[in-house]
């Protein structure tokens, strides 16, 4: 039966034709961030910049937050973008769709140079407020992302002026279109937007710093190899030799870009979906429930913002547990190494060589012609992204048709995701699971059930880029 069974799921998968990454609709995003209050943001900026062709940015706004109460920075804003505009016709040899420096510099607004609720009410409407109620009113379907990386007063504004001006209907109808990404609380707005607006989808860590998923993105973690956060690589990679973008870069004072999650996952790779935090993904993964006050440590640090206890789900910390593939010098080119890490930071820092190796090559698009710089391989499938097997039987996820615009040699890594979906336990390849295509066994189940599988397609280039694709097989039980 298993022998037969398998040759019905291999012919089914195998006569479907390979299919590349299906078209991704850009996301709306708007940034509030309190440039200058420590060179994070400023890091931040520059990588959301190299990535304005992947992203329809729509407002850039200085604002406050905990630790820069009464002054914001929207030239420091300007400076940088002054410094994409030197390379913009650069990365245009590499991409379509970066826009001009004069249409970006259009979009930087001011919030309230004051800290908190105390700088909003009736007449406190800043340039930021009035530009994310015009965000909000225009008929563009889409979500729209607002990625708070510091105080997020200028967006309480703004829903207070919607709150006393529209209707109770259009009010829910413009609230549901938003999409919220904030770096812990650095004011006291987080937690009452989230008690007035119950029904907003809101992502954050709230409470201390260090219980804070985003710190996944910096943290130096024992036993690995954490070479692509250390100041040497960003040295030699992003700020030196590497022309006027990657000058403005400023070195790390607390943490390397604190504030990137809030739009790492809007990046099309692959891997994420944004309407998906339980997903997971470069910006990490989050599930949605009411965390209880002490999982907040909420006498650690936060710059004194009051820590109260959450009154609604919210998409906050989840946690993987990851035993990180190192490289093997024969045989196999990777293997499992032989620690496991079990934690909420891991569901950003196991993804952190690939996204800082894009990086990197998106820097040096900003130099470098393109025969002369790496571009990312594209990952294809050769059968459907939703499957459906029977319990105990075979299957085959096939990554055939991938391909890299450069000509580069590729590299492939199945794994099941076993947060992501119903089925909780590992389901390990039958074989390798470094090659197109790997085998598995699918689980014997009482109920249907889901699992999430993942291709990671690396490219040999320098540095290696990597794209995703992402399997979901139900697994039904025998008849």
């Amino acid at each position: 039966m298993q022998r037969v069974a398998m040759g019905v799921v291999l012919a089914g998968l195998l006569s479907v034709p390979a299919m590349a990454t299906p078209p991704v609709t850009k996301a709306r995003l708007i940034v509030l961030t309190d440039i200058e209050n420590e060179p994070d943001d400023a890091q931040s900026l520059v990588r959301l910049l190299l990535y304005a062709n992947e992203l329809d940015i729509e407002a850039l706004i200085a604002t406050t937050s905990i630790h820069m109460r009464t002054e914001i920075h929207p030239d420091s804003i300007h400076r940088t973008i002054a410094a994409y505009g030197q390379v913009q016709p650069n990365l245009l040899r590499h991409a379509a769709g970066y826009p001009t420096a004069d249409s970006l510099s259009m979009l930087v607004h001011a919030g309230q140079p004051a800290y908190g609720m105390a700088a909003t009410g009736p007449g406190k409407d800043s340039e930021g407020a009035k530009r994310i109620i015009a965000a909000l009113d225009n008929a563009d379907p889409r979500p729209l992302w607002v990625s708070v990386w510091g105080g997020a007063n200028t967006l309480a504004q703004a829903l207070l002026t919607l709150k006393a001006t529209r209707s109770p209907a259009e009010l829910s109808r413009l609230v549901a279109k938003l999409r919220v990404y904030t770096i812990s609380d650095q004011d006291d707005a987080g937690a009452w937007i989230r008690r007035t607006f119950p029904t907003l989808f809101y992502i954050v860590s709230p409470g201390s710093y260090a219980a804070a998923t985003w710190g996944g993105m910096f943290n130096a973690v024992e036993g690995l190899d954490n070479t692509t956060v250390s100041t040497d690589w960003i040295t030699r990679n992003i700020q030196q030799n590497q022309g006027p973008l990657g000058a403005t870069y400023p070195d790390v004072a607390y943490g390397m870009e604190g504030d990137t999650p809030a739009f790492l996952g809007l990046i099309p790779n692959g891997l994420s979906d944004p309407e998906r935090p339980d997903w997971g993904g470069w910006g990490g993964r989050y599930e949605l429930y009411t965390p209880a006050l002490e999982a907040t440590d909420p006498k650690g640090f936060n710059g004194g913002v009051p820590v109260e206890q959450e009154t609604r789900p919210i998409w906050t910390n989840a946690v993987d547990n990851v035993t990180p593939y190192i490289a093997n010098p024969y045989g196999r080119p990777v293997k499992q190494g032989p620690r496991s890490y079990s934690h909420f930071q891991a569901t950003i820092w196991r993804w952190r060589d690939a996204f800082q190796n894009d990086f990197a090559a998106r820097i040096a698009w900003t130099t470098q012609p393109p025969d002369k710089a790496n571009h990312p391989p594209v990952a294809a499938l050769d059968h459907a992204d939703r499957l459906t097997v029977t319990a105990g039987e075979l299957f085959q996820l096939s990554a055939k048709g991938s391909s890299d615009p450069d000509g580069d040699s590729l590299s492939y890594l199945w794994f099941h995701y076993p947060e992501v979906g119903s089925w909780k336990q590992p389901i390990p390849a039958k074989g390798a699971e470094n090659i197109y295509r790997v085998t598995f066994r699918a689980p014997m189940v009482t109920k249907p059930e889901t699992a999430h599988f993942i291709a990671a397609v690396s490219d040999k280039g320098t540095p290696a880029l990597t794209r995703y694709r992402r399997v979901i097989v139900t697994v039904v039980p025998r008849g």
